[in-house]
């Protein structure tokens, strides 16, 4: 396996938990607001920690917040 691209649904997320902000969710999972904003464009692949920790302030299954996208060229349907 080559190439693997997690995708995330973490800034619809926030909008679905009244309009959190990056500031907010950075604050309640202990990272930084770059982190966040890291995560958000796909730049960084959380630990599995810290996928858990916003999992559980979204109060929603990691599966649909976190999802592979691309491995080794075939791409994967997001779950909606």
């Amino acid at each position: 396996m080559k190439k693997l691209i997690i995708g995330n649904n973490v800034r619809k997320q926030r909008f679905l938990k009244n309009e959190m902000t990056q500031k907010d969710l950075a604050e309640a999972v202990s990272v930084s607001r770059q982190t966040i904003i890291a995560i958000e464009k796909g730049q960084y692949s959380p630990t599995l920690e810290l996928c858990f920790k916003i999992s559980i302030i979204f109060e929603t299954p990691i599966d649909q917040i976190f999802f592979v996208e691309v491995i080794d060229g075939i791409k994967f349907e997001k779950k909606k």
